[in-house]
């Protein structure tokens, strides 16, 4: 698919907390090439908003810290880049949907002045024109109203229409990345497919690539080009969405999978799968898979060493004893 537009390799974001280092996000590496749709999933606490975060640089340091690893932008070091440099590369060449729109939205600042303040820093327009380019905006993500709507505050705002502000936020510039933490949260279905087709058409007419954080395994398959699946801070398994549909190989990545919502053909439904116990603590991570004290097939050899993410097949990539030994 050509050059890389976001290259991520190697990325080890920590947190230097009283009980230890979390290591939130622990030695990530993935690309995302011109037009591209990447998804990433995996339970909550699993290092997916971090790794978000750290690309934009968002994260409050300290706590936080970068010890090693680098993110390419079109061949740029963000890591490298100084707080005003990534001002002005944040919201213009990359934006990012986030996941609460109530914390992320200035409390005190009116949703025409906070998206109006994007366009005239990043794209010169004047006060009139950021008017008229945020109604339409706020129109796009489907805000009733959008005239009436610019002269009031996040609080007067139900949590689905604070959601699409933020995605109005994001789409503004046109970005050449969309990161996208979870943005369909709290809106109905009808809406979350016009914010999906938002998206997609954002890629398929400028050519934005799009990194994609969400739950919803059912989004993935309809939006996305490859996926990632992140485990305890780790991608445990990545390739194509189709072959991780059909033939997924990590343990996580299988039970993932059976815990789909599904119907039989006589119409009745079946008690949902579920991936027992709990996601490690990130400060205190075992030497071996962090997954094995609830994978059903792990061998003494997970409990000892941590494989290394291998192709298994072309570019299906997994980190398990297990399948690549199998």
């Amino acid at each position: 698919m050509g050059e890389a537009v976001l290259s991520v390799d190697d990325l080890k974001t920590y947190f230097r907390v009283k009980e230890g280092l979390a290591k939130a996000v622990d030695g990530v590496s993935f690309q995302i090439h011109r037009g591209e749709t990447l998804g990433l999933v995996g339970e909550s606490g699993c290092g997916k908003t971090v790794s978000s975060l750290s690309i934009l640089k968002l994260l409050e340091m300290p706590p936080a810290e970068f010890h090693s690893g680098s993110i390419l932008f079109e061949g740029q070091d963000l890591l490298t880049f100084s707080e005003q440099q990534m001002r002005n590369l944040r919201g213009k060449s990359i934006s990012m949907i986030f996941q609460e729109p109530m914390t992320s939205l200035n409390p005190m600042l009116s949703i025409g002045f906070q998206v109006g303040e994007v366009l005239i820093n990043h794209e010169g327009l004047t006060t009139r024109q950021a008017r008229a380019r945020t109604i339409e905006l706020l129109e796009m993500v489907g805000i009733p109203s959008p005239e009436k709507r610019i002269t009031e505050y996040p609080h007067q705002l139900s949590g689905g229409m604070r959601q699409r502000v933020m995605i109005a936020l994001a789409l503004a510039c046109n970005p050449k990345v969309l990161i996208a933490d979870e943005p369909t949260t709290a809106l109905d279905v009808t809406i979350q497919a016009q914010i999906l087709e938002l998206m997609m058409d954002l890629r398929e007419n400028l050519g934005t690539s799009i990194l994609l954080i969400t739950h919803d395994l059912g989004v993935i398959a309809e939006t996305a080009h490859r996926v990632a699946v992140m485990y305890a801070g780790k991608i445990v398994e990545e390739s194509d969405v189709a072959t991780i549909f059909k033939n997924p190989l990590h343990p996580y990545t299988q039970g993932l999978m059976k815990s789909i919502p599904r119907i039989d053909e006589s119409g009745s439904t079946r008690r949902l799968a579920e991936v027992p116990g709990m996601v490690p603590n990130l400060y205190n991570l075992p030497p071996g898979c962090s997954f094995f004290d609830r994978c059903p097939v792990g061998i003494e050899k997970c409990r000892a060493t941590c494989a290394k993410l291998v192709a298994f097949d072309g570019d299906h990539s997994v980190r398990c004893w297990v399948a690549q030994d199998g």
